[in-house]
C-alpha cells in the first residue's frame, strides 16, 4: 500500500507560542508545517514552495493577512492555495472581506480550541479529495 501523501501547510502566525503549539499539534497528525511570522515571510514562502493549505492570521507585522491574500491573487504559485483565516478579528465586515478575498474558512481564535481547529483542517482535506 502506498504511503499517504503528506499535506503541507503554511502557518502564518506572529504569536510564537500559538504558532509553535499549532505546528506541533498538526505535525503529530502527520501534516508538514512551515511557519511564517509575518506577511512578507508568508509571500516569500509561497514563492519558493507549494502548499496544500495556508492558515492565516489577519493582524500581522509588516503586512496584514488581507494584504497577503490580495498579493496571492497575482502570484501563479500562490493563487490556488486554499486559505483558512484564523484570527481574533471577528467583526462581520472582516469575515465578509476574508470570504470576498477567497478564504475557504474563517475561524475566530477565542471561539476555537487547537483540537477543534485541527479537526476542521482534517475535515477540509477529507472533503477536498
Amino acid at each position: 500500500m502506498a504511503e499517504p501523501i503528506t499535506k503541507k501547510i503554511l502557518l502564518v502566525e506572529d504569536e510564537p507560542m500559538l504558532s509553535n503549539l499549532l505546528k506541533g499539534r498538526l505535525e503529530r497528525d502527520g501534516f508538514q508545517v512551515i511557519q511564517a511570522h509575518d506577511g512578507d515571510e508568508a509571500l516569500v514562502d509561497l514563492k519558493k514552495d507549494k502548499f496544500d493549505l495556508m492558515l492565516l492570521d489577519i493582524i500581522l507585522p509588516k503586512m496584514s493577512g488581507f494584504e497577503v491574500m490580495e498579493s496571492m491573487r497575482s502570484d501563479p504559485n500562490a493563487e490556488n492555495v486554499p486559505v483558512v483565516i484564523v484570527s481574533n478579528l471577528g467583526q462581520e465586515g472582516d469575515i465578509q472581506r476574508g470570504q470576498m478575498l477567497g478564504a475557504v474558512g474563517y475561524f475566530i481564535k477565542a471561539q476555537l480550541s487547537i483540537e477543534e481547529l485541527v479537526g476542521k483542517i482534517k475535515e477540509f482535506f477529507s472533503e477536498s479529495k
